[in-house]
């Protein structure tokens, strides 16, 4: 089926001109009360932003690290006391330890990287370095916006029939180049008239769904309900849900699913309810250097998002099993178990 999907919501912008031009970031902090750009000019700016949750969502995380590596470089004059070298280092920590959670960030870093270092070794001039790497931020932006689109093409192949559809933090364009993940998938149902509702968790404590997913929603026209997480079980038993799904921040080798904290819980229930239980995820996400999910890096954030007032505890992530994984969608189709092997892991 060929439909037109849509989403007039961005976390990005480009102002200006390669030059002397910034990135500007969505402040997703603030929404749904207020709509606020912020200017990031250096990549350092671009560091905060990504550590500090201003942007977040895996794919826009790698987005945003690309222009940050091109604004660091850009800033960047040759210096007898400091190499190439030892700026490419520097960036690569500065902005591949903003969160470690969700592995686009370094797989753009690498990308990056890897383009300065084949300049360098045809003696370019570090003007041609700094245009190309801007090249390649545009190319990863782009290819992140069409692969959104491929696959939500590909998640609407799961669909007969005007569905219920429970999904979990937010994977709209707020989080990616385009139109979203999970959302994405969601969008092109609605757009093929295969929507009957969605049922949006609050996604504790940084409430995602509750202000990110549900705004995108409303934004787009979507029938959406926000839920507490714990209703979840509830909707279930009532024949309320007939699929779950999500994104995710790395797909390990054996195909285990990091994502944010709530979703194993998710995937138990529905398996619990024998509700299809899908992940979107573009390949770009798919580690294969990490063997299972007890190797991937959890991302412990300041408790006092959770409460300001006594002890508490903040994984932002868990991982769901690959056995309680009905299917990953990516942009090259609907992949099932053994996901070890039907996976397309890169390289």
């Amino acid at each position: 089926m060929t439909v037109e999907i849509t989403s007039r919501v961005v976390p990005l912008k480009w102002c200006g001109d390669r030059e002397t031009g910034h990135l500007q970031m969505l402040d997703q902090r603030l929404l749904p009360g207020r709509e606020v750009w912020l200017d990031m000019t250096s990549d350092r700016d671009v560091r905060r932003g990504i550590a500090d949750m201003v942007i977040r969502g895996a794919p826009a995380i790698g987005i945003a690290a690309a222009y940050g590596f091109a604004l660091g470089l850009r800033a960047f004059a040759y210096d007898p006391m400091v190499s190439l070298t030892s700026e490419l280092d520097r960036l690569d920590e500065q902005l591949g330890s903003a969160r470690p959670t969700a592995v686009n960030l370094r797989w753009a870093l690498y990308r990056c990287r890897s383009r300065v270092e084949a300049l360098e070794a045809q003696r370019a001039h570090l003007d041609e370095i700094v245009d190309a790497l801007f090249d390649e931020a545009e190319a990863i932006w782009r290819e992140d916006r069409d692969n959104n689109l491929a696959l939500a093409r590909h998640g609407l192949s799961l669909f007969e029939q005007p569905s219920r559809i429970l999904t979990h933090c937010n994977t709209g364009g707020l989080a990616t180049g385009g139109i979203g993940t999970a959302l994405g998938v969601i969008r092109a149902l609605d757009a093929a008239s295969l929507l009957q509702h969605v049922w949006v968790d609050e996604t504790r404590p940084y409430l995602q769904g509750a202000r990110l997913t549900a705004w995108e929603c409303a934004e787009d026209g979507l029938d959406a309900t926000v839920i507490t997480d714990s209703m979840a079980a509830h909707y279930m038993a009532q024949g309320l849900v007939d699929a779950v799904i999500v994104g995710t921040d790395r797909v390990a080798r054996n195909g285990d699913v990091a994502n944010k904290i709530g979703t194993y819980a998710l995937a138990v229930l529905a398996d619990h309810h024998e509700i299809p239980f899908y992940v979107a995820s573009p390949i770009s996400t798919l580690d294969p250097h990490t063997p299972s999910g007890a190797q991937i890096p959890i991302e412990e954030r300041d408790p006092s998002e959770v409460t300001p007032d006594f002890p508490a505890a903040h994984p932002a992530f868990d991982v769901t099993p690959a056995g309680l994984v009905s299917a990953i969608i990516t942009e090259r189709g609907v992949h099932r178990p053994p996901l070890a092997e039907s996976l397309p892991f890169p390289g």
